[in-house]
């Protein structure tokens, strides 16, 4: 595993649309089952299944089941984990820009 594996996965995972969708949904409602989810989108609820199966594996959901139902919630640590990696990556950026302004300019 390379140091941003987390993060490999987290991006990966959030590269589809529906499950960016699912993860706005359940930070907005907290926990929800995958046929409440799927009433909210224009897919099936075996494809919302499959999708929450991938956050899953990504850390990015975790589930457990309540009686009959399978319960689904946001885990917000591979998020802030990635946005910590963005904001650092962003940073070096602005560095190696304001060198190379630093150095035309002079």
């Amino acid at each position: 595993m390379t140091e941003h594996s987390g993060v490999d996965e987290v991006l990966a995972a959030l590269a589809d649309p529906t499950r960016r969708q699912l993860v706005d949904l359940l930070g907005e409602r907290g926990e929800a089952t995958a046929t409440t989810l799927a009433a909210a989108l224009p897919v099936s609820r075996q494809a919302v299944v499959k999708h929450l199966a991938v956050l899953e594996g990504a850390g990015l959901v975790t589930s457990y089941r309540a009686g009959r139902e399978v319960r689904f919630a946001i885990r917000s640590e591979p998020l802030e984990a990635t946005a910590r990696w963005l904001t650092s990556r962003a940073a070096q950026w602005d560095r190696r820009l304001a060198a190379i302004k630093r150095r035309a300019e002079s």
